[in-house]
């Protein structure tokens, strides 16, 4: 007897893995550029060329690029902004063996600068990649029977989790910045910098519309020889082409902005007041549709023995698709800094999270924010400086029975971050931490494969009872006594006055057999 089924395609993370390592290298000043007399603050970005699969290991290829800004020597001061590229290749080693569904989920990198002396800087770089593989089945899930018979059917109504689309893209940006009136024009462009704040997705039909804030800092120096500054969120929206989804739809996105790159443009009047901005979002899109179905959980006939082959079955339920945010606020003494800030110029941020612990009530996300600082300090000499510190967090996302075969997925991003003076040595730090979450529940169950029929026997036929007395028991149910007693449902609810499709243990029953020909 043929099995009708519905394949449903499921989608889980197979394996997990963290590498770090570490970049120590001499860069010497080029020709071109003023001696270093010292380094004001240093960043760096972290551009992947190629990932691939080398037996046990997964090949890296990529780069750290990097920017420092420093003071040059001189009767003045004044700045100047390097820029420069480490190359890396790095074997990562994988249990089991690499695959090609092993890919990066995120890199983030901490850079440092140090002067060997005024033509020589070294530089510092810890990168930490965090790698993941997920993997596609599609899963039969029994629904019907193709029978010519007398067959009773059981059937459950289950909402199954189903993956429609999973995809790379791109959205590139390219927005513009026009200097406020009360800004310098831009002569040098020092130094930019340019992080996502902010990111709305939503499903519509074919597309996936994105909406978000980009913060944009520029350090500058006039054509006067004046140093300026601006630091302002520019909106932007876009689209994703993803053929098939609707607004009905679930779905989980992981973003990083990449290859961000500002230039000096020309206004209308002629002056270089224009900032333009470019980007690379790069997007990671899951989207899953819920779909009931009726499952089939159990048969029997009257005529014939139904043997049924059953396997084990994995499926996936939507738990949660939930965004929330958590609102961090600390003072934190700087006694090493008293009396020596005058302004706060930018302030930057990155979200680190340590580990997520899935508990009764939700998870909790724990981790640190860490910050750094440009101000202007009182001192002719030396006029800007940085500093760097950590604020740590923990985060309820709300989520029921979060403990029970629970997976999920969360991206965070830092959608605000204020760095105030609240005294000679005191700063007040408040940011607003967003969390995109998407939580779905695995199961395993037995369900049926193969259905074998073969023909009853007359010494089996006459074992059966003809009429049974029964006083319920905890345990039973109706299906479970129709079956028994070669009997259907309906003649049980009909012949005992039974409505509904529980029973209370105690009751007396009587059942016939089916083909009785009292019924």
């Amino acid at each position: 007897m043929e099995v009708i089924t519905k394949q449903i395609e499921t989608n889980h993370v197979e394996r997990r893995l963290t590498n770090q390592f570490m970049l120590d290298e001499d860069f010497n000043v080029p020709d071109s550029k003023n001696d270093v007399e010292k380094i004001v603050m240093s960043d760096g970005r972290v551009r992947i060329d190629e990932v691939k699969p080398v037996e046990n290991y997964l090949r890296v290829q990529g780069k750290v690029e990097f920017q420092v800004l420093y003071v040059a020597e001189g009767f003045e001061p004044t700045f100047s902004c390097l820029e420069g590229k480490l190359p890396f290749v790095e074997m990562v080693y994988v249990e089991e063996g690499a695959d090609k569904n092993l890919d990066i989920k995120s890199v983030r990198v901490e850079l440092n600068s140090n002067m060997v002396h005024s033509r020589k800087l070294r530089i510092k770089a810890m990168v930490e990649m965090e790698l993941e593989s997920q993997k596609q089945n599609v899963e039969e899930i029994p629904t019907d029977v193709e029978d010519s018979g007398n067959i009773f059917k059981k059937q459950e109504k289950m909402d199954l989790l189903k993956l429609h689309t999973s995809k790379k893209d791109t959205y590139r940006i390219k927005e513009e910045l026009v200097l406020p009136g009360t800004k310098e024009t831009i002569g040098v462009m020092l130094w930019s910098d340019i992080v996502n704040r902010k990111l709305d997705t939503k499903l519509a039909v074919d597309e996936l519309q994105l909406s978000g804030e980009v913060l944009v800092f520029c350090f500058y120096e006039s054509p006067d020889g004046k140093i300026d500054w601006i630091e302002q969120t520019v909106p932007y929206q876009g689209r994703v082409e993803c053929y098939g989804v609707d607004e009905t739809m679930y779905h989980h996105v992981q973003a990083n902005l990449e290859e961000v790159h500002a230039d000096i443009r020309v206004d209308e009047d002629g002056e270089m007041r224009i900032v333009g901005i470019e980007g690379t979002l790069q997007v990671c899109i899951a989207v899953y549709e819920e779909e009931q179905v009726d499952i089939l959980e159990d048969m029997y006939s009257l005529e014939k023995a139904c043997v049924l082959e059953t396997r084990d079955v994995e499926y996936e339920q939507l738990v949660l698709q939930n965004n929330s945010k958590c609102k961090v606020m600390e003072r934190l003494s700087i006694p090493e800094l008293k009396n020596e800030i005058l302004q706060i110029c930018h302030s930057s941020g990155a979200i680190h999270v340590d580990r997520t612990v899935a508990r009764e009530d939700g998870v909790v996300v724990e981790g640190a924010l860490y910050i750094s600082f440009l101000f202007v300090r009182a001192n002719d000499n030396m006029p800007f400086d940085t500093w760097q510190g950590v604020v740590p967090f923990a985060h309820l996302i709300e989520c029921q029975d979060a403990e029970d075969n629970l997976t999920f997925h969360i991206s965070a991003i830092l959608e605000q971050l204020s760095i105030t003076l609240q005294g000679g040595d005191e700063i007040e730090v408040k940011a607003a931490l967003a969390f995109h979450g998407f939580f779905k529940r695995n199961g395993t169950r037995k369900m049926i494969r193969e259905v074998k029929v073969q023909p009853l026997s007359l010494e089996e036929i006459e074992k059966r009872p003809s009429i049974v007395g029964y006083i319920v028991k905890p345990e039973d149910d109706l299906w479970s006594l129709a079956k028994r007693y070669s009997t259907s449902v309906d003649a049980i609810r009909e012949l005992n006055d039974v409505s509904g499709e529980k029973l209370k243990a105690g009751d007396r029953l009587l059942i016939f057999k089916e083909n009785m020909s009292i019924l």
